[in-house]
C-alpha cells in the first residue's frame, strides 16, 4: 500500500491510485486521513449524493494553497479527467455547490470558513486542466438542474437552471463581500445579523478613494481571504489562455462577460474596491529602514490580485462571449453580450479628486523601484509594475477626461521618468520586449496631446541613477538620451521599434524650447547613423528613420529657435551629413558599394556614440536575461502607419483629422518637411495585412526573408522615389544663412570657444529668410484590432509569469501564447 507521510502534505497512494492528506499528529492522536479516488480502469464513480464522501476533500483545517498545489500532480489530475471524468465533474459541482451554500449562510462559524477555502483552492488548482482539454471547456457553462436565474422560479426542468459557470461568479462575488470573512462587520450588537441576500455591498468597500470616504481598519486574515478568492476569479478568467490566436477582436470572454453584467449585483462596489485598493497601496509603509524584511505584506498580495483582477475584466465591447458549443449554450451565442460594467464605470469617473487619487497612486507605485536610499535593500520594492502600466494605458484609453487631467499639469512627468527608467534598465533583455513596448505605446498615445510636449519643457532635477550620461536640462532631453540608449544599446528586436520612438520625438518637436546640447549631439548621431548608405540599402523602410528625424529637426527650426541655438550649431558642426543626403549617389555601382559594406558591419548602427560621456552616479548597466528566465512570445505589432492617424495642427491650436488617401495632399507643395514625411508611412511589405502570429514564427519568417534576400534589392528607381521627397530645403536654407556668418565671426574674433559661438547663436534670427512654415503634423495613436491582440496577449504572458507561488498555470496547455525559456 505505501507508507503515510506526517508532514501535512497529500500523498499519492499510487497503488490504488488515491490521494491522501496526512495531518501534523500529536502525541496520542490518530491519523486524519480522507481519498480522492483518481480513477483507474474499473474504479467506480462516486455519487454526487454521497456528501460523507465528498465533504472529506473540505474538512481539513491544515492545507494550504501551496499545499494543494504541490501535493496534487498535474499527471493525477489529467489521470482522473480521462479515466473518471464523472468524479471530475462531480468534483467541481460539489465544490461550487459548498461555495454557493457559503454565499448564502454567510459563514457563520470558523468550519464553514474553512470550507469555503479549501474548495477555493481545490477549484484553482482543477481549473487549468479543464480548461486545456477542448471537449471539457464547455462543461462550466452546462447546466445544473435546480440552480434557478436570478427573477425566475426554481424549476425541476433545465429551461430556468443557471450555468455552473455563473453560480461560481456570483458566489465568488457574493463573499467578497461577506461580513467577518472578508469584509469587517456592521453588526449593531450580538443579536443583530447580516443577511447576505440583502446587504448592501456599497457600504462594504474595501478601501477609500474613489466613491468612497471610509478606509476600514486593516485586517490580514480579511486580506489573505480575499486574494484567495481572487486568485479563483482570476483563474475562471483564464479560459483566455487556451484558446488560440485569433485576429476576430469581437470574441469576448464569456467569464468576463457575465461577471462584468448586471447579473453581479456587486459589480460597482467591487470595481471600487479592486481600484481603490491598488491606487491607495503604499508599499514603504511607515518608512521604517527594512520594515519589509520583519513584517509580512498580505496587503501587497491582495494588491498584486485586485491590479491583474482589473485589468484582464477592463476588456473592450463588441462582439459575442466565446462559450463552447454546449447544448444549454448554442441558442445563446446568437444574442450579443451585456455591456462590461467595469469599463461603464471606469469611462464614467469625472471628478478631480479621484482623477488625483488615481494619478497619484499609481504614480507612486510606478516609482518605488526607482527609489534609492542609503541603507542597501531597505526599502520594499514592488514588483507589479508592467500590470500597472498596462492599467494605466486601459484608464487613458477609456476615460479620455482621464487623460487630459494626466497632462494639464506636471504630473504627467510622475509617470513619464519610471517609464524611460524601466525602458532604459530592460533595452538589454529579451525577455523583458514586451515591458519596453508598453512603455512605449503609452508615450506614443500621450505624445499625440500637445500639453506633453509642452511639459517635456519642464527641467529635469529629479536624477534617477540611470545608465545614460549626465546632462543637465528638461525632461525633453531626458526622453531623447534614453531613446537614443535604446536604439544604440538595445539588443536587436527592438527594431520594430525604432518607428515608434522616432515617431513620439516627432511629435514632441515642435513645443521644445530649448535641447540641451548632450540630446542634440544625440539626435544628431541618430541622424548620422541611419543616413549611412549601408543602412540605407539595407531594408526597404530604414529611409523612413531619416525623414522621421528631418522632420522633427524642421519642425523645432520654424517653430522653436530662438530657445535652440545647442541643436543649430550640432547641425552646423555635423552639416556634412546633410551635404551627403542631398547628394546621396543613386548609380548602380554606389549602391553595390554600399551593400558590400552592409556585409561587413551587420551591426544595425554604429555602437559608438558620438561624444558619449559618464553614465550617472547609482546606476547600474543594462544587462541581458539570466540563463533559464521564462518570457511568454507576443504576436507582431503593426506598422507605424496602422497604429497611427495623421492630424494637423490648425491656426488655433485645434487638430484635424488628416484622411489617410489625402495625407500626401495635406501640406504645401514646396516639399518641405512634412510634404516628405507621407513617405514614411508607405507600404512596407507587412503593412497591408493585420498581423497574428507569435515570436517562433517571426524568427520562421525572419529567417526565411534572410535567405530570400533576393526578392527585394535596392535600385536607383527606388532611391530617386524617396530621395527626391527629403524634406531638406529648411535645413539647407539656415545652413546656407548661418554657417558663413559662422565662419566669419571665428575668423574676425579668433574664435575658437563653442560658448561663444552658442551666445551668437542664441541672438541671432532667421526671420523672412527660412521657408513658409510647414503645417504641425502630429500622428496620434488609434486603437486597432493587431494592438488589441498584442495587448491581450502580452496581459496574460505578464499574469501566467507573475503567479508562480503557487504556480496556477505552470505546465498546462495554453495556447494564447508560448513559453520560452531563454
Amino acid at each position: 500500500m505505501g507508507t503515510l507521510c506526517r508532514c501535512g502534505r497529500w500523498t499519492v497512494l499510487r497503488s490504488v491510485c488515491q490521494i491522501k492528506l496526512c495531518s501534523p499528529l500529536l502525541p496520542g492522536e490518530r491519523e486524519a486521513v480522507f481519498t480522492l479516488p483518481l480513477g483507474r480502469p474499473g474504479l467506480w464513480p462516486v455519487e454526487a449524493t454521497d456528501d460523507a464522501f465528498w465533504d472529506q476533500f473540505w474538512a481539513d483545517t491544515t492545507t494550504t494553497v501551496q499545499d494543494v498545489f504541490a501535493l496534487v500532480p498535474a499527471a493525477e489530475i489529467r489521470a482522473v479527467r480521462e479515466e473518471s471524468p464523472s468524479n471530475l465533474a462531480t468534483l467541481c459541482y460539489k465544490a461550487v455547490e459548498k461555495l454557493v451554500q457559503g454565499a448564502e449562510s454567510g459563514c457563520p462559524s470558523e468550519r464553514e470558513k474553512q470550507v469555503i477555502l479549501n474548495c477555493t483552492r481545490i477549484l484553482t488548482r482543477i481549473l487549468p486542466y479543464i480548461f486545456e482539454d477542448q471537449d471539457w471547456r464547455g462543461f462550466f457553462w452546462s447546466t445544473v438542474p435546480g440552480a434557478g436565474r436570478a427573477g425566475t422560479d426554481e424549476l425541476d426542468d433545465d429551461d430556468g437552471a443557471r450555468p455552473l459557470a455563473e453560480s461560481l461568479l456570483l458566489a465568488i462575488a457574493d463573499l467578497l463581500f461577506c461580513p467577518d470573512f472578508t469584509v469587517h462587520s456592521h453588526r449593531r450588537g450580538p443579536d443583530s445579523v447580516e443577511s447576505m441576500q440583502t446587504i448592501d455591498s456599497c457600504e462594504y468597500i474595501w478601501e477609500a478613494g474613489v466613491g468612497f470616504a471610509q478606509s476600514p481598519p486593516l485586517n490580514y486574515i480579511h486580506d489573505l481571504n480575499r486574494t484567495e478568492l481572487l486568485r479563483l476569479l482570476l483563474t475562471c478568467f483564464s479560459e483566455a489562455m487556451y484558446l488560440p490566436l485569433s485576429s476576430d477582436n469581437s470574441v469576448l470572454n464569456p467569464w468576463v462577460t457575465f461577471f462584468c453584467s448586471t447579473e453581479n449585483r456587486h459589480a460597482l462596489p467591487l470595481f471600487t474596491s479592486l481600484l481603490n485598493v491598488v491606487c491607495a497601496y503604499d508599499p514603504v509603509g511607515y518608512g521604517i529602514p527594512y520594515n519589509h524584511l520583519l513584517f509580512s505584506d498580505y496587503r501587497e498580495q491582495l494588491v498584486e490580485q485586485a491590479v491583474q483582477i482589473l485589468i484582464v475584466t477592463l476588456e473592450h465591447d463588441g462582439g459575442v462571449p466565446h462559450r463552447p458549443p454546449s447544448p444549454s449554450s448554442i441558442e445563446e451565442q446568437e444574442s450579443t453580450g451585456p455591456e462590461n460594467l467595469f469599463v461603464n464605470y471606469l469611462s464614467r469617473i469625472h471628478r478631480e479628486e479621484d482623477f488625483d487619487f488615481v494619478l497619484k497612486g499609481l504614480a507612486r507605485l510606478l516609482t518605488n523601484p526607482l527609489t534609492q536610499t542609503y541603507l542597501p535593500n531597505s526599502t520594499k520594492k514592488i514588483q507589479f509594475h508592467q500590470e500597472l502600466l498596462v492599467l494605466f494605458w486601459k484608464l487613458c484609453d477609456f476615460n479620455k477626461k482621464f487623460l487630459f487631467f494626466v497632462l494639464k499639469s506636471s504630473d504627467v512627468l510622475d509617470i513619464l521618468v519610471p517609464i524611460l527608467f524601466y525602458l532604459n534598465d530592460a533595452r538589454a533583455d529579451q525577455s523583458r520586449v514586451g515591458l519596453m513596448h508598453i512603455g512605449v505605446f503609452i508615450l506614443l498615445l500621450l505624445s499625440g496631446e500637445r500639453n506633453f510636449g509642452v511639459r517635456l519643457n519642464k527641467p529635469y532635477s529629479v536624477h534617477v541613477p540611470m545608465d545614460i550620461p549626465v546632462f543637465t536640462g528638461t525632461h525633453a532631453d531626458l526622453l531623447i538620451v534614453v531613446f537614443h540608449k535604446i536604439i544604440t544599446t538595445g539588443h536587436q528586436r527592438l527594431q520594430p521599434l525604432f518607428d515608434c520612438l522616432l515617431t513620439i520625438v516627432v511629435n514632441v518637436s515642435p513645443y521644445l524650447k530649448s535641447l540641451s546640447m548632450v540630446a542634440a549631439n544625440k539626435l544628431l548621431h541618430l541622424l548620422e547613423a541611419f543616413s549611412t548608405g549601408w543602412f540605407l540599402c539595407s531594408a526597404a523602410q530604414n529611409h523612413h528613420l531619416v525623414f522621421f528625424l528631418l522632420e522633427a529637426f524642421n519642425n523645432i527650426i520654424q517653430y522653436q529657435f530662438d530657445g535652440n541655438c545647442n541643436l543649430v550649431y550640432a547641425i552646423i558642426r555635423k552639416r556634412n551629413v546633410f551635404h551627403q543626403l542631398a547628394n546621396l549617389p543613386t548609380d548602380p555601382a554606389s549602391i553595390q558599394k554600399a551593400l558590400q559594406r552592409k556585409r561587413k558591419s551587420p551591426d544595425v548602427i554604429s555602437r559608438t556614440s558620438s561624444m558619449e560621456t559618464v553614465s550617472m552616479e547609482g546606476s547600474r548597466p543594462a544587462v541581458p536575461a539570466e540563463p533559464g528566465t521564462l518570457k511568454a512570445s507576443l504576436v507582431a505589432i503593426p506598422a507605424i502607419d496602422k497604429l497611427t492617424e495623421k492630424s494637423q495642427v490648425s491656426d488655433d491650436g485645434t487638430m484635424v483629422s488628416i484622411p489617410k488617401a489625402d495625407s500626401t495632399h495635406a501640406v504645401a507643395p514646396d516639399q518641405s518637411a512634412a510634404a516628405g514625411t507621407s513617405d514614411t508611412e508607405s507600404n512596407s511589405g507587412r503593412d497591408n495585412e493585420d498581423v497574428f502570429y507569435t515570436e517562433a514564427e517571426m524568427e520562421r519568417r525572419r529567417l526565411s526573408s534572410a535567405s530570400s534576400t533576393s526578392s527585394w534589392a535596392p535600385t536607383p528607381d527606388w532611391v530617386l522615389s524617396w530621395k527626391c521627397k527629403l524634406p531638406l530645403q529648411t535645413i539647407m536654407r539656415l545652413l546656407q544663412v548661418l554657417v558663413p556668418q559662422v565662419e566669419k565671426i571665428c575668423i574676425d574674433k579668433g574664435l575658437t570657444d563653442e560658448s561663444e559661438i552658442l551666445k551668437f547663436l542664441q541672438h541671432g534670427t532667421l526671420v523672412g529668410l527660412l521657408p513658409v512654415p510647414h503645417p504641425i503634423l502630429i500622428r496620434k495613436y488609434q486603437a486597432n484590432a493587431g494592438t488589441a491582440m498584442w495587448f491581450r496577449t502580452y496581459m496574460w504572458g505578464v499574469v501566467y509569469l507573475r503567479n508562480v507561488d503557487p504556480p496556477i498555470w505552470y505546465d498546462t496547455d495554453v495556447r494564447l501564447f508560448e513559453i520560452q525559456r531563454m
